[in-house]
């Protein structure tokens, strides 16, 4: 059942004594069945060899029907695939700090045999664990993720359409079916002790779970962040030296644990056992509190000011101004965010840049280094390229459900482009924008139609439907060449209906139960659920807002649970309270919803906008552009 099962030992006789791997356990009822180990190679209690766990696929079986006198292997191909030797360096390579001579631990396990360098291993990474839990996991009152996707069988997105959170690039084939080691919550003894259980349902980072034993019983089932210190590999109990009990719910329908045992885990798939260390280092983040940060100006949209970061919380970070005095005037954004750069950046590519009042930074305070920040692609801007005036469609920063008529009002350096938003724009440009030219937030004309969106004219446009062509003869302009727009989709893997956790940019320290309602191709819409369609915001599918469900849980991060329902029958009241709080993010700047917009413009009469009849989930491009006219 798990590694400690184990395909590790050469042999028993090699193995070092059991005081040496095996933790003072409490001493329990003898009447209850125990499975516990030895210290040495997993046994059972009449002494015979047990379960061993594939080195090369993970693979449980029967230790007797493994590969080769060392049992390590299910198959030839396994052992001819696994390389023994980089294996062995890569665990004694994490037990020491780079750069430096081997630590004492380490030259310890390069003379001891392979079981007890394992369970030395295993102990070292609980270790690590409890040293990077830091920060308790902030619970909603009245939520419960688990009870929200059961109630209504919801499916949630998975871990790996995440690529910037924890573990979204090596989540690895944890699936429904998976075997995990979990505290024995239906027990009455006075010391912790585990038992095997299998996931039934994945939700993000959580995972429903139902003890080995209770087949189709799920009285006892109990959701559990996967990634939380209280799930480990099967195997796990073998190589600390914990021991295994059935619940007490089911302790008489097996005389013979041990059969039952061999029988459930033949073939089942586990975590890898390196889950609890890859766990730790996906959350370990490289920006650190009082670093320099470029970030946008809140209050002036087409100008970056110097802040310093404040916190970090699962690669979110807390900017302060600098000039802030109370700390008070502050940002939220991911690490990975387009809106956050290099001190030197704004200067570097000719955007506008305001100077802070403090004339010497803090001595406590430093710049973060360039190469934190996320790259963008290089563009070639020597040929036919981007130019002032040009007309496209984007999504406006200051209304995210709204995809606008635009215009490029300035070419920068390296590929960035100052955009307005047609018929709002302020005089002096202060809520220009700045989208890199490969921004997924950025369309060429006739994108919307297209694609079935409802496109927002310019304020005060009355020739309605609006209508492209016509709109580019009277303003005497060009569209923006199709081919220079971003034209990459990835196989993000959403599908309308699934639930995340995602950030309302409008108000972005807030981290909200949410909803994919539309997918076009890379364009995700983002509903906050409880609330109206108004506050939905398109966003890209890779978007650093966009979080698994249980990320909050995991990292400790507030989350905002659903609108209650009294919210729900009262909407009108309750989206001018959000609206209002809403406006305080970009003060001084007040767009309208195109709700407003569209009764406005229509003044009474019958227009039809277009509105999409169906989502297009395709991950193709074949029909992402409208032809424009010559």
């Amino acid at each position: 059942m798990f590694d400690g099962y184990d395909s590790c030992s050469e042999d028993t006789s090699s193995s070092s004594s059991s005081d040496e791997s095996e933790e003072e356990v409490a001493p329990l009822q003898s009447s209850l069945p125990i499975i516990k180990n030895n210290g040495q190679v997993y046994t059972y209690p009449d002494g015979k060899s047990g379960m061993a766990t594939c080195e090369m696929c993970g693979m449980v079986g029967v230790r007797d029907a493994f590969y080769s006198k060392t049992k390590r292997f299910c198959s030839v191909s396994c052992s001819r695939s696994y390389s023994s030797n980089s294996k062995k360096a890569s665990i004694l390579a994490r037990l020491q700090v780079a750069g430096k001579p081997p630590t004492k631990k380490a030259k310890v396990l390069q003379k001891q045999p392979l079981v007890a360098k394992l369970a030395a291993y295993a102990q070292y990474q609980a270790t690590l664990q409890n040293q990077a839990k830091t920060k308790a996991a902030v619970p909603v009152e009245g939520f419960s993720w688990g009870n929200y996707i059961n109630s209504n069988s919801f499916t949630a997105a998975p871990v790996t359409c995440f690529k910037h959170a924890p573990m979204g690039t090596c989540w690895g084939d944890i699936s429904e079916g998976v075997r995990v080691e979990v505290p024995n919550t239906d027990c009455s003894l006075p010391t912790k002790v585990f038992w095997i259980a299998g996931i039934v349902k994945l939700a993000g980072y959580n995972a429903l779970l139902r003890y080995e034993g209770f087949e189709n019983d799920s009285s006892l089932d109990f959701w559990c962040n996967v990634c939380g210190s209280d799930i480990h590999p099967v195997g796990w109990c073998a190589t600390s030296g914990k021991p295994l009990v059935p619940p007490r719910t089911i302790q008489h329908k097996y005389t013979n644990w041990k059969a039952f045992l061999v029988k459930r885990l033949t073939g089942a798939k586990t975590l890898p056992p390196d889950f609890s260390q890859k766990v730790s280092e996906s959350m370990q983040y490289p920006f650190k509190t009082s670093m320099r940060v470029e970030v946008v100006d809140k209050t002036h949209l087409c100008r970056t000011r110097v802040a310093v970061v404040e916190s970090v919380i699962g690669g979110r970070l807390r900017l302060v101004y600098e000039e802030s005095e109370d700390k008070t005037d502050d940002f939220w954004c991911h690490m990975y965010s387009p809106l956050i750069h290099h001190i030197g950046w704004s200067r570097s590519i000719g955007h506008r840049f305001k100077r802070s009042d403090i004339t010497k930074k803090q001595d406590a305070h430093f710049d973060a280094p360039a190469h934190l920040f996320m790259k963008v692609k290089e563009v070639d801007t020597a040929g036919e390229w981007f130019k002032e005036g040009m007309k496209l469609e984007a999504i406006d920063p200051l209304n995210l459900s709204a995809i606008c008529v635009a215009t490029i009002r300035k070419v920068l350096a390296d590929g960035y482009l100052m955009i307005g938003i047609d018929g709002s724009e302020a005089a002096d440009g202060s809520d220009w924008f700045c989208y890199h030219a490969t921004s997924p937030s950025i369309f060429p004309v006739g994108f919307c139609e297209i694609n079935m969106i409802e496109l927002t004219p310019p304020r005060g446009y009355s020739k309605l439907p609006f209508k492209w062509f016509d709109y580019l003869r009277e303003t005497d302009s060009i569209a923006a060449p199709v081919k220079l727009f971003n034209k990459e989709v990835p196989n993000h893997g959403f599908h309308v209906g699934m639930k995340l956790e995602a950030v309302d940019l409008m108000e972005p320290r807030l981290v909200c139960v949410a909803t994919v309602t539309r997918i076009i191709h890379r364009l995700l819409r983002i509903h906050f659920d409880g609330w109206e369609d108004e506050y939905d915001q398109w966003v890209d599918c890779e978007s650093p807002d966009l979080y698994p469900v249980g990320w909050c849980q995991l990292t400790g991060y507030q989350l905002q649970p659903p609108a209650p329902q009294s919210s729900r029958d009262n909407q009108s009241s309750s989206s001018k309270q959000k609206k209002k709080s809403k406006s305080q993010q970009y003060k001084g700047h007040k767009k309208m919803s195109s709700l407003q917009l569209k009764e406005e413009l229509l003044d009474g009469e019958e227009y039809s906008f277009l509105q999409g009849a169906s989502d297009q989930e395709s991950n193709g491009s074949a029909s992402y552009y409208i032809k424009q006219e010559p």
